[in-house]
């Protein structure tokens, strides 16, 4: 399993459990990670927020950057076309935009587009699971 999926994964459990306003927790975790690392960790842990709050029918428990095609980032900002989340047990494309302040914790902007369903058949290849 890629590492930053490892990190990704123990941030999000802390994210299920917070509004957000960056929780302490998630904070404290995330000042530990390399600045690109933290920036696509806040934005990710910021659309599985956002998706949750925003009243999709959608309860996502991961998001991951990087899975069809790899995230761009450039200083404060991070664009993820290529971009997957999963809710009750299925994986669907994601793209977003997302923009951080200097410490790549807080997020400030962020604009998302849910795509269509991952099929099942594809999950493997894409090394997406259960």
């Amino acid at each position: 399993m890629p590492k930053r999926l490892v990190l990704f994964m123990s941030l999000a459990a802390l994210a299920a459990s917070s509004a957000l306003a960056v929780d302490p927790a998630i904070k404290k975790q995330l000042e530990k990670l390399d600045p690109a690392t933290r920036l696509e960790q806040s934005c990710d842990t910021e659309a599985m927020s956002r998706i949750n709050q925003d009243g999709t029918g959608f309860r996502p428990d991961k998001v991951i950057a990087y899975t069809f095609k790899d995230p761009i980032p450039s200083d404060d900002r991070l664009e993820a076309p290529g971009a997957v989340f999963r809710s009750k047990g299925d994986w669907y494309h994601l793209s977003y935009t997302c923009i951080t302040g200097p410490q790549h914790i807080n997020v400030r902007n962020l604009q998302y587009k849910i795509g269509d369903k991952v099929p099942k058949d594809k999950w493997t290849k894409y090394y997406l699971y259960d």
